[in-house]
């Protein structure tokens, strides 16, 4: 039996041995990094060092790194510490994570949605104005804008965006979590005030992220407790955790500084997508700049979850682009918002990375095309009937 295929990097990444033998240390250290004895001392040794690489990651001072318990906790804290600094409206585009979408629209304060093009980029003429005309009672204006899209790999025009928000003196948040390790990120340079990544996108673990801040946003604790990360997150910091992230993070800023390694991953993807195309699926967000391991297409009449279960019968595992529940197909909110119609409820997300190689992505477009056929030649009959 063939091994199986894991194309689902955006989902969860594949361990990095090099996270793992980081992992593995701390544990072997102990402490408590808050204690000032040598087992303490040797255990904040780790997290200060984790500190700096996952800061170069993203090229951020290293004292505007804050750990928390994943992307979803640094994207919390973001948007909940503009509220405490009186936003009292918040922008969000149309494609964030739900991490975004569920934390501002349970916030108690109004949301708007930034709509997007059939691309699935952010309308900027819109931003521009909508922020000429805010309303000085609604505070400070927030605008939350992912670098990346978790389904589409879709580039979001984030340095643009931050000329208008810093135009409005607004607070811009970036959810970087999905771009992270694909692309090189300057968080500076895109103008963020705040973003967030996560480890287990880039080959570290499950349960540990991070935010940075810039000199424009003023965070504000949400957990309660210590004095740890400098006051700014209470409770003992998660020292395996963050010392595999930051042996995932220096593993990666090392491979996405080869352009090669990066341009031949786009090559899978791309041709990938010529075979899939000329069955008939359609490519989400072809026209617009892309993560180059991320390919999410939609196939008219060939459901999600069909296509999922298909494929793990297969022995390849990839994600729909909705979701399932009680055996029904949910749309794909991203993709009904790039104006998809029913294409949103038929979205098929590939995603590779470090460890994947051009074998994987060929034994997917295979097995797919093989569960396509017979999806056609089950739905040929049913389809003659009614004519």
């Amino acid at each position: 039996m063939s091994p199986r295929v894991y194309l689902d990097y955006n989902a969860t990444a594949v361990v990095r041995p090099e996270a793992a033998a980081a992992i593995a240390h701390a544990l072997d250290v102990g402490g408590n990094p808050s204690s000032v004895h040598a087992a303490g001392r040797a255990a904040r040794a780790l997290v200060e060092q984790a500190r700096a690489d996952v800061a170069a990651l993203i090229a951020a001072p290293a004292p505007t790194v804050v750990f928390t318990s994943g992307g979803t906790e640094a994207n919390a804290l973001a948007l909940e510490s503009a509220i405490a600094a009186g936003a009292r409206r918040l922008l969000i585009s149309a494609v964030e994570h739900d991490s975004i979408q569920e934390t501002a629209h349970a916030s108690g304060v109004a949301v708007e949605e930034i709509p997007v093009d059939r691309s699935g980029r952010a309308d900027l003429t819109w931003l521009s104005e909508r922020l000429a005309r805010w309303d000085a009672r609604d505070g400070r204006p927030f605008v939350a804008l992912m670098l990346a899209n978790n389904e589409t790999g879709v580039i979001q025009p984030v340095a643009e965006a931050a000329e208008l928000v810093r135009a409005a003196d607004g607070w811009l948040h970036v959810d970087a979590v999905q771009a992270a390790g694909k692309i090189a990120i300057d968080s500076r340079a895109l103008g963020a005030d705040t973003l967030a990544i996560s480890a287990h996108k880039i080959g570290g673990p499950q349960g540990v992220g991070a935010l940075t801040f810039g000199p424009r946003a003023t965070l504000s604790r949400r957990q309660h407790g210590g004095g740890q990360e400098r006051g700014r997150r209470g409770g003992t910091e998660n020292v395996p955790g963050i010392n595999g992230f930051g042996a995932a993070a220096k593993a990666t800023l090392q491979a996405i500084s080869q352009p090669v390694d990066v341009e031949e991953k786009a090559a899978w993807r791309d041709a990938a997508a010529q075979r899939l195309k000329a069955a008939g699926a359609v490519v989400a967000g072809e026209a617009a700049p892309r993560l180059p391991n991320t390919l999410c297409v939609a196939t008219p009449g060939f459901a999600s979850d069909t296509q999922v279960m298909a494929l793990d019968l297969a022995g390849v595992m990839v994600s729909a682009g909705a979701a399932c529940s009680s055996g029904k197909v949910k749309q794909s909110p991203v993709l009904a918002a790039m104006g998809l119609g029913d294409l949103a409820a038929c979205g098929l997300r590939v995603s590779g990375g470090w460890a994947s190689t051009q074998a994987d992505w060929n034994r997917f477009v295979d097995a797919w095309l093989e569960a396509f056929e017979r999806h056609a030649a089950r739905r040929a009959p049913a389809v003659a009937g009614v004519s």
